[in-house]
Protein backbone atom coordinates (compact mmCIF):
# COMPACT_ATOMS: atom_id res chain seq x y z
CA UNK A 1 0.00 0.00 0.00
CA UNK A 2 1.27 3.32 -1.13
CA UNK A 3 2.19 6.04 1.63
CA UNK A 4 2.30 9.66 1.21
CA UNK A 5 5.51 11.83 2.71
CA UNK A 6 5.64 15.38 3.88
CA UNK A 7 8.88 16.66 2.76
CA UNK A 8 10.52 20.22 3.73
CA UNK A 9 13.27 21.17 1.09
CA UNK A 10 15.75 23.94 1.41
CA UNK A 11 15.91 24.48 -1.96
CA UNK A 12 13.41 25.09 -5.44
CA UNK A 13 16.00 23.08 -7.48
CA UNK A 14 15.55 20.10 -5.12
CA UNK A 15 12.43 19.30 -7.02
CA UNK A 16 12.52 18.05 -10.41
CA UNK A 17 11.52 21.26 -12.62
CA UNK A 18 9.41 18.69 -15.00
CA UNK A 19 7.42 17.11 -11.74
CA UNK A 20 6.92 20.67 -10.25
CA UNK A 21 5.66 21.75 -13.08
CA UNK A 22 3.45 18.91 -13.87
CA UNK A 23 1.37 19.59 -11.03
CA UNK A 24 1.09 22.78 -11.62
CA UNK A 25 0.37 23.08 -15.08
CA UNK A 26 0.69 26.99 -17.02
CA UNK A 27 -2.05 28.69 -16.28
CA UNK A 28 -0.02 30.67 -13.14
CA UNK A 29 3.49 31.38 -14.38
CA UNK A 30 4.72 32.41 -10.45
CA UNK A 31 4.17 29.39 -9.61
CA UNK A 32 6.03 27.23 -11.90
CA UNK A 33 9.65 25.67 -11.29
CA UNK A 34 10.93 28.19 -13.68
CA UNK A 35 9.98 31.52 -11.93
CA UNK A 36 10.79 30.55 -8.19
CA UNK A 37 14.37 28.82 -9.06
CA UNK A 38 15.31 32.26 -10.88
CA UNK A 39 14.76 34.32 -7.50
CA UNK A 40 16.61 31.74 -5.29
CA UNK A 41 19.26 31.06 -8.28
CA UNK A 42 19.73 34.92 -8.50
CA UNK A 43 20.02 35.75 -5.07
CA UNK A 44 16.69 37.80 -4.52
CA UNK A 45 15.46 34.72 -2.23
CA UNK A 46 18.14 33.01 0.08
CA UNK A 47 18.37 33.26 4.07
CA UNK A 48 20.99 35.76 3.13
CA UNK A 49 17.74 38.23 2.33
CA UNK A 50 15.40 36.74 4.78
CA UNK A 51 13.72 34.26 3.09
CA UNK A 52 14.62 30.70 4.11
CA UNK A 53 13.08 27.94 1.56
CA UNK A 54 11.37 25.67 3.03
CA UNK A 55 8.94 24.14 -0.17
CA UNK A 56 6.31 21.61 1.18
CA UNK A 57 6.48 18.59 -1.21
CA UNK A 58 4.18 15.66 -1.12
CA UNK A 59 5.79 12.33 -2.53
CA UNK A 60 3.63 8.96 -3.03
CA UNK A 61 5.47 5.64 -2.01
CA UNK A 62 4.89 2.95 -3.33
CA UNK A 63 7.91 0.47 -2.44
CA UNK A 64 9.41 0.89 -5.77
CA UNK A 65 10.24 4.49 -5.80
CA UNK A 66 8.58 7.81 -4.58
CA UNK A 67 6.52 10.13 -6.79
CA UNK A 68 5.87 13.90 -6.14
CA UNK A 69 2.50 14.51 -6.00
CA UNK A 70 1.59 17.67 -4.08
CA UNK A 71 3.47 21.01 -4.21
CA UNK A 72 3.68 24.31 -2.37
CA UNK A 73 5.91 27.40 -2.36
CA UNK A 74 6.65 28.08 1.54
CA UNK A 75 9.08 29.94 3.54
CA UNK A 76 10.69 30.60 6.95
CA UNK A 77 10.62 34.78 7.03
CA UNK A 78 13.05 36.60 9.23
CA UNK A 79 11.30 40.04 8.23
CA UNK A 80 8.06 40.96 6.54
CA UNK A 81 9.30 42.87 3.70
CA UNK A 82 8.47 41.71 0.31
CA UNK A 83 4.58 40.51 1.08
CA UNK A 84 2.37 43.27 0.78
CA UNK A 85 0.11 41.93 3.35
CA UNK A 86 1.40 44.04 5.93
CA UNK A 87 1.69 42.52 9.39
CA UNK A 88 4.53 44.67 10.92
CA UNK A 89 1.84 45.80 13.48
CA UNK A 90 1.43 42.72 14.62
CA UNK A 91 5.18 41.63 15.21
CA UNK A 92 5.87 44.68 16.72
CA UNK A 93 3.23 44.33 19.51
CA UNK A 94 3.95 40.43 20.01
CA UNK A 95 7.49 41.45 20.72
CA UNK A 96 6.91 44.27 23.13
CA UNK A 97 4.99 41.80 25.01
CA UNK A 98 8.65 39.67 25.27
CA UNK A 99 7.25 36.91 22.48
CA UNK A 100 9.27 36.19 19.28
CA UNK A 101 7.24 37.05 15.91
CA UNK A 102 10.32 35.79 13.26
CA UNK A 103 10.66 33.67 12.05
CA UNK A 104 7.20 32.84 10.48
CA UNK A 105 5.98 30.59 8.23
CA UNK A 106 5.20 32.01 4.31
CA UNK A 107 3.36 30.36 1.51
CA UNK A 108 3.06 32.80 -0.96
CA UNK A 109 5.16 34.02 -4.08
CA UNK A 110 7.91 36.30 -3.05
CA UNK A 111 7.69 39.88 -3.96
CA UNK A 112 4.38 38.47 -6.09
CA UNK A 113 1.28 40.33 -4.66
CA UNK A 114 -0.68 38.26 -7.71
CA UNK A 115 -3.81 35.99 -6.77
CA UNK A 116 -3.50 32.68 -7.73
CA UNK A 117 -3.23 29.07 -6.75
CA UNK A 118 -0.60 28.17 -4.07
CA UNK A 119 -1.04 24.24 -3.05
CA UNK A 120 -1.10 21.81 -5.95
CA UNK A 121 -1.80 18.28 -5.74
CA UNK A 122 -2.36 15.10 -7.76
CA UNK A 123 -5.79 14.95 -8.62
CA UNK A 124 -6.26 11.64 -6.70
CA UNK A 125 -5.39 13.38 -3.62
CA UNK A 126 -7.77 14.30 -1.02
CA UNK A 127 -7.17 18.03 -0.56
CA UNK A 128 -9.12 17.86 2.86
CA UNK A 129 -6.84 15.13 4.25
CA UNK A 130 -3.98 16.79 2.91
CA UNK A 131 -4.53 20.12 4.29
CA UNK A 132 -4.58 18.85 7.51
CA UNK A 133 -1.43 16.70 7.01
CA UNK A 134 -0.15 20.58 6.08
CA UNK A 135 -1.68 21.62 9.49
CA UNK A 136 -0.37 19.65 11.72
CA UNK A 137 3.43 19.97 10.39
CA UNK A 138 3.32 24.21 10.99
CA UNK A 139 1.88 23.59 14.40
CA UNK A 140 4.41 21.48 15.30
CA UNK A 141 7.37 23.38 13.33
CA UNK A 142 7.93 25.74 16.56
CA UNK A 143 7.21 28.72 14.20
CA UNK A 144 5.10 31.67 15.74
CA UNK A 145 2.52 31.83 13.27
CA UNK A 146 1.74 30.70 9.27
CA UNK A 147 0.27 33.28 6.76
CA UNK A 148 -0.74 32.07 3.42
CA UNK A 149 -1.02 34.73 1.27
CA UNK A 150 -2.93 35.82 -2.25
CA UNK A 151 -4.59 32.26 -2.60
CA UNK A 152 -7.50 32.24 -5.02
CA UNK A 153 -11.05 32.08 -3.23
CA UNK A 154 -11.59 28.47 -3.71
CA UNK A 155 -8.59 27.76 -2.12
CA UNK A 156 -9.29 29.78 0.89
CA UNK A 157 -12.22 28.34 1.01
CA UNK A 158 -10.71 24.87 1.03
CA UNK A 159 -8.37 25.62 3.69
CA UNK A 160 -10.96 27.05 5.84
CA UNK A 161 -12.87 23.88 5.57
CA UNK A 162 -10.12 22.42 6.39
CA UNK A 163 -8.96 24.28 9.09
CA UNK A 164 -11.42 26.24 11.15
CA UNK A 165 -9.04 28.11 13.54
CA UNK A 166 -7.53 30.10 10.27
CA UNK A 167 -8.38 33.64 11.12
CA UNK A 168 -9.05 35.51 8.15
CA UNK A 169 -7.65 39.03 6.57
CA UNK A 170 -9.30 41.09 3.64
CA UNK A 171 -7.88 43.25 1.21
CA UNK A 172 -8.66 44.68 -1.90
CA UNK A 173 -6.68 45.06 -5.47
CA UNK A 174 -8.02 46.68 -8.79
CA UNK A 175 -8.50 44.37 -11.69
CA UNK A 176 -9.99 44.45 -15.15
CA UNK A 177 -12.11 41.95 -16.38
CA UNK A 178 -13.48 41.36 -20.04
CA UNK A 179 -17.14 41.55 -20.32
CA UNK A 180 -17.16 40.65 -23.91
CA UNK A 181 -16.09 44.25 -25.16
CA UNK A 182 -14.44 42.74 -28.40
CA UNK A 183 -11.92 45.71 -29.29
CA UNK A 184 -10.84 48.47 -26.91
CA UNK A 185 -13.14 50.70 -28.76
CA UNK A 186 -15.82 48.52 -27.16
CA UNK A 187 -14.47 48.90 -23.94
CA UNK A 188 -14.58 52.49 -24.25
CA UNK A 189 -18.39 52.37 -25.17
CA UNK A 190 -19.13 50.95 -22.50
CA UNK A 191 -17.89 53.81 -20.29
CA UNK A 192 -18.82 56.81 -19.60
CA UNK A 193 -18.44 59.92 -21.93
CA UNK A 194 -16.70 61.73 -19.96
CA UNK A 195 -14.07 58.88 -18.93
CA UNK A 196 -13.82 57.73 -22.83
CA UNK A 197 -13.50 60.93 -23.57
CA UNK A 198 -10.61 61.28 -20.54
CA UNK A 199 -9.16 58.10 -21.79
CA UNK A 200 -8.54 58.68 -25.41
CA UNK A 201 -7.09 62.53 -24.41
CA UNK A 202 -4.68 60.69 -22.52
CA UNK A 203 -3.50 58.27 -25.15
CA UNK A 204 -3.56 61.23 -27.71
CA UNK A 205 -0.99 63.16 -25.39
CA UNK A 206 1.17 60.08 -25.14
CA UNK A 207 1.51 60.20 -29.33
CA UNK A 208 1.88 63.56 -29.29
CA UNK A 209 5.31 64.31 -27.51
CA UNK A 210 6.32 62.06 -29.91
CA UNK A 211 6.46 58.52 -28.32
CA UNK A 212 5.21 54.93 -29.56
CA UNK A 213 4.45 51.74 -27.82
CA UNK A 214 5.28 48.06 -29.27
CA UNK A 215 5.04 44.72 -27.56
CA UNK A 216 7.36 42.38 -27.69
CA UNK A 217 6.76 38.40 -26.37
CA UNK A 218 8.99 35.66 -26.11
CA UNK A 219 12.32 35.41 -27.81
CA UNK A 220 11.58 38.89 -29.21
CA UNK A 221 12.71 40.08 -25.69
CA UNK A 222 16.47 39.52 -26.45
CA UNK A 223 18.90 40.67 -23.38
CA UNK A 224 19.36 44.52 -24.33
CA UNK A 225 15.67 44.84 -24.39
CA UNK A 226 16.11 43.22 -20.78
CA UNK A 227 18.78 45.35 -19.78
CA UNK A 228 17.27 48.49 -21.03
CA UNK A 229 14.01 47.55 -18.76
CA UNK A 230 16.15 46.51 -15.85
CA UNK A 231 17.62 50.23 -15.77
CA UNK A 232 14.26 51.62 -15.79
CA UNK A 233 13.15 49.21 -13.36
CA UNK A 234 15.73 50.46 -11.25
CA UNK A 235 14.85 54.11 -11.44
CA UNK A 236 11.54 53.39 -9.83
CA UNK A 237 13.30 52.11 -6.57
CA UNK A 238 16.19 54.52 -6.89
CA UNK A 239 13.67 57.32 -7.06
CA UNK A 240 12.81 55.98 -3.55
CA UNK A 241 16.47 55.80 -1.98
CA UNK A 242 16.96 52.10 -2.72
CA UNK A 243 17.26 49.26 -5.15
CA UNK A 244 14.86 47.05 -6.45
CA UNK A 245 14.33 43.33 -4.46
CA UNK A 246 14.97 41.75 -7.66
CA UNK A 247 18.25 41.98 -10.05
CA UNK A 248 19.00 41.68 -13.77
CA UNK A 249 20.09 38.63 -13.60
CA UNK A 250 16.63 37.34 -12.40
CA UNK A 251 15.09 38.75 -14.97
CA UNK A 252 17.74 37.42 -17.55
CA UNK A 253 16.99 34.17 -16.24
CA UNK A 254 12.92 34.52 -17.09
CA UNK A 255 13.94 35.73 -20.49
CA UNK A 256 15.74 32.31 -21.33
CA UNK A 257 13.78 29.86 -19.21
CA UNK A 258 10.36 31.47 -19.43
CA UNK A 259 9.90 33.27 -22.55
CA UNK A 260 6.48 31.97 -23.50
CA UNK A 261 4.80 33.96 -20.26
CA UNK A 262 6.49 37.51 -20.84
CA UNK A 263 4.88 40.31 -22.66
CA UNK A 264 7.11 43.81 -22.69
CA UNK A 265 5.55 46.84 -23.38
CA UNK A 266 8.71 49.31 -24.66
CA UNK A 267 8.12 53.18 -25.33
CA UNK A 268 10.53 54.49 -27.99
CA UNK A 269 11.66 57.76 -28.50
CA UNK A 270 12.84 58.50 -31.87
CA UNK A 271 13.50 54.90 -32.18
CA UNK A 272 15.92 54.68 -28.76
CA UNK A 273 13.55 52.82 -25.80
CA UNK A 274 13.03 55.44 -22.76
CA UNK A 275 10.73 53.14 -20.64
CA UNK A 276 9.06 49.79 -20.25
CA UNK A 277 6.62 47.89 -18.69
CA UNK A 278 7.08 43.92 -18.27
CA UNK A 279 4.35 41.96 -17.77
CA UNK A 280 3.54 37.78 -17.29
CA UNK A 281 0.80 36.05 -18.98
CA UNK A 282 -0.94 32.61 -18.16
CA UNK A 283 -3.62 30.74 -20.12
CA UNK A 284 -6.26 33.12 -19.08
CA UNK A 285 -4.62 36.31 -16.79
CA UNK A 286 -2.02 38.86 -17.60
CA UNK A 287 -0.01 40.61 -14.85
CA UNK A 288 1.61 44.03 -14.94
CA UNK A 289 4.37 43.98 -12.70
CA UNK A 290 7.39 45.85 -13.05
CA UNK A 291 7.88 49.15 -14.48
CA UNK A 292 10.00 51.86 -14.64
CA UNK A 293 11.03 54.92 -17.36
CA UNK A 294 13.86 57.48 -17.97
CA UNK A 295 11.40 60.10 -19.09
CA UNK A 296 9.32 62.66 -17.33
CA UNK A 297 6.10 61.92 -19.72
CA UNK A 298 2.20 63.04 -19.46
CA UNK A 299 0.10 60.10 -19.12
CA UNK A 300 2.75 57.51 -19.83
CA UNK A 301 2.28 55.33 -16.85
CA UNK A 302 -1.77 54.87 -17.78
CA UNK A 303 -0.85 53.68 -21.55
CA UNK A 304 2.06 51.50 -20.52
CA UNK A 305 0.79 50.18 -17.67
CA UNK A 306 -3.17 49.90 -18.55
CA UNK A 307 -4.23 50.77 -21.20
CA UNK A 308 -1.45 48.41 -23.46
CA UNK A 309 -2.36 45.35 -21.09
CA UNK A 310 -6.36 45.83 -21.90
CA UNK A 311 -5.36 45.96 -25.50
CA UNK A 312 -3.00 43.13 -25.42
CA UNK A 313 -5.79 41.15 -23.36
CA UNK A 314 -8.75 42.03 -25.63
CA UNK A 315 -6.65 41.17 -28.65
CA UNK A 316 -4.95 37.32 -27.53
CA UNK A 317 -8.78 36.28 -25.48
CA UNK A 318 -7.03 36.98 -22.09
CA UNK A 319 -10.10 37.42 -19.86
CA UNK A 320 -8.69 39.44 -16.80
CA UNK A 321 -5.93 41.49 -16.58
CA UNK A 322 -4.40 41.76 -12.90
CA UNK A 323 -2.00 45.48 -12.52
CA UNK A 324 -0.55 45.23 -9.30
CA UNK A 325 -0.91 46.14 -6.03
CA UNK A 326 -2.66 49.83 -5.09
CA UNK A 327 -3.52 52.46 -7.22
CA UNK A 328 -6.92 54.18 -6.75
CA UNK A 329 -6.31 55.93 -10.05
CA UNK A 330 -7.23 52.64 -11.70
CA UNK A 331 -11.20 53.08 -10.68
CA UNK A 332 -11.33 55.75 -13.35
CA UNK A 333 -9.70 53.36 -16.28
CA UNK A 334 -12.39 50.70 -16.12
CA UNK A 335 -10.23 48.63 -13.49
CA UNK A 336 -12.48 47.07 -10.39
CA UNK A 337 -12.17 46.64 -6.70
CA UNK A 338 -11.36 43.04 -5.48
CA UNK A 339 -11.53 41.46 -2.50
CA UNK A 340 -8.51 38.89 -1.05
CA UNK A 341 -8.41 37.00 1.41
CA UNK A 342 -5.37 35.82 2.93
CA UNK A 343 -5.44 33.83 5.94
CA UNK A 344 -3.08 33.19 9.41
CA UNK A 345 -2.29 30.43 11.68
CA UNK A 346 -1.00 32.12 15.01
CA UNK A 347 -0.08 29.96 17.32
CA UNK A 348 0.06 31.71 20.71
CA UNK A 349 -3.59 32.48 21.67
CA UNK A 350 -3.65 35.88 23.01
CA UNK A 351 -1.76 36.98 20.08
CA UNK A 352 -4.11 35.13 18.25
CA UNK A 353 -6.89 36.72 20.04
CA UNK A 354 -5.58 40.44 19.45
CA UNK A 355 -5.33 39.37 15.80
CA UNK A 356 -8.46 38.43 15.63
CA UNK A 357 -9.68 41.85 16.97
CA UNK A 358 -7.47 43.46 14.82
CA UNK A 359 -9.05 41.66 11.53
CA UNK A 360 -12.54 42.59 12.31
CA UNK A 361 -12.31 45.57 12.94
CA UNK A 362 -9.99 46.11 9.64
CA UNK A 363 -12.99 44.11 7.97
CA UNK A 364 -15.94 47.03 8.49
CA UNK A 365 -13.33 50.05 6.78
CA UNK A 366 -12.68 47.47 3.95
CA UNK A 367 -16.42 46.74 2.80
CA UNK A 368 -16.86 50.18 3.00
CA UNK A 369 -14.16 50.77 0.79
CA UNK A 370 -14.71 48.49 -1.80
CA UNK A 371 -18.73 49.83 -1.72
CA UNK A 372 -17.49 53.01 -2.35
CA UNK A 373 -14.98 51.84 -5.25
CA UNK A 374 -17.66 50.13 -6.68
CA UNK A 375 -19.80 53.28 -6.99
CA UNK A 376 -17.38 55.05 -8.47
CA UNK A 377 -16.56 52.63 -11.76
CA UNK A 378 -17.69 54.87 -14.57
CA UNK A 379 -18.80 51.96 -16.46
CA UNK A 380 -22.67 53.42 -17.97
CA UNK A 381 -25.57 52.29 -16.27
CA UNK A 382 -27.11 49.08 -18.01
Amino acid sequence: MSELVLSELPAIEAVPAAAWNALVGDDHPFLRHEFLYALEASGAVSPATGWVPRHLTLWQDDGQGKTLVGVMPHYHKHHSYGEYVFDWGWAEAWERAGGDYYPKGLSAIPFTPAPGPRLALASHLDPLAVRRVLAEAWEESGLSSWHLLFAEPAEVEAWQAACPSLLARQGVQFQWRDRGYGDFEGFLTALTSKRRKAIRRERRLVADQGLTLHRLEGEAIDAAAMAHFFRCYEITYLERGRHGYLGLDFFERLRCTLPESLLLIQVRLEGRPVAAALCLQGARTLYGRYWGSEVLADCLHFEACYYQGVEHCLERGLTLFDPGTQGEHKLARGFAPRRLTSLHHIADPRLRDAVARFCAEELVHVEAYCQAAEAALPFREG
